[in-house]
């Protein structure tokens, strides 16, 4: 009865995931730097955090944020932060060592903890998703439609997030890929910083609509 609805929201949600934005930025650098297992932790606190947009969505928090100037600023200017400081440090990348040197010590620093939590706030405080969830529940999603069959469709979501971004994951971290990134040695790193600024400046410029 509801499949109708389900695929056209499984196609929303892949056009968005699918899009290069701050989640992708990070697992790519986190898969590059610190290899396949932290950047698969990265990936699951990036899917995980699907479930804080899913469930303010489902209890119309979303929509009150969306509606004050004042909280949606708060969550805006914190993600931009966020994303500049890790841009930041990012820019401050020393040469690299011997390649292979690098990737051993490099894939033995990020703790998962560490991954896990850089992916979940990266998400978690992108006001985009905010916007993203809010018109996903409110305007695609029937209102009419059961909590549950809703409650499955953000399960859905954060799984497929997940498993997206696994995959992302598994591209990069690959030890031809690694090695071509460290080849390139701290630019690389230095790239990635260019781009989360970016993203965080145009993130800080973004407005309610």
């Amino acid at each position: 009865m509801y499949w109708t609805e389900f695929l056209t929201v499984a196609l929303i949600h892949l056009l968005a995931v699918a899009s290069p934005g701050p989640d992708f930025a990070v697992v790519v650098r986190e898969s590059v730097t610190h290899g396949r297992r932290a950047g698969t932790w990265t990936a699951l606190g990036v899917g995980t955090a699907i479930f804080l947009h899913v469930g303010y969505s489902l209890l119309g928090i979303g929509l009150i944020v969306s509606q004050s100037i004042v909280l949606f600023n708060a969550l805006k200017w914190a993600a931009a932060a966020y994303l500049l400081y890790i841009g930041y440090k990012a820019l401050r990348a020393q040469p690299a060592k011997p390649v292979a040197d690098d990737l051993h010590k490099e894939a033995g620093e990020r703790t998962p903890r560490g991954a896990f939590t850089s992916g979940f706030v990266t998400n978690g405080l992108n006001p985009k998703a905010t916007l993203f969830f809010l018109s996903l529940f409110t305007v695609v999603i029937n209102p009419h439609t059961p909590l549950a069959v809703q409650a499955s469709y953000g399960i859905y979501l954060a799984v497929a997030t997940a498993v997206w971004f696994c995959l992302v994951a598994r591209l990069f971290s690959q030890q031809r890929v690694r090695a071509g990134f460290a080849r390139m040695g701290h630019w690389f790193d230095r790239t990635m910083g260019v781009v989360l600024i970016a993203i965080g400046v145009k993130l800080a410029f973004t407005e309610a609509h």
